[in-house]
């Protein structure tokens, strides 16, 4: 029994591992002044699986990087957009 629960034990560390971060970035053209990018910061922070987004107003776009099994890009442009500030991903 010890045995099983070792195996199982490493073999749930090796399916996190196999994890995939991603790297996107939002388009967001509705952001008009210096306090969107906190409100779109906030919002994408919220998300499951979003280890860092970076929002950039001179830019108007948004560099977000996240664990794509916790969450997707579908997710990211929803939370923009919930929070006011429709996006789409660059190609």
């Amino acid at each position: 029994m010890k045995n099983i629960l070792i195996a199982l034990t490493l073999l749930t560390a090796s399916l996190s591992a196999q994890a995939a971060t991603r790297t996107v970035t939002l388009d967001l053209p509705s952001m008009n002044c210096a306090m969107c990018p906190i409100t779109v910061k906030k919002a994408l922070d919220k998300l499951e699986g979003v280890s860092k987004a970076e929002v950039s107003f001179d830019d108007k776009r948004a560099v977000v990087t996240f664990d794509d099994t916790a969450t997707s890009t579908e997710a990211l442009v929803e939370a923009t957009t919930n929070a006011g500030y429709p996006s789409t991903v660059v190609k």
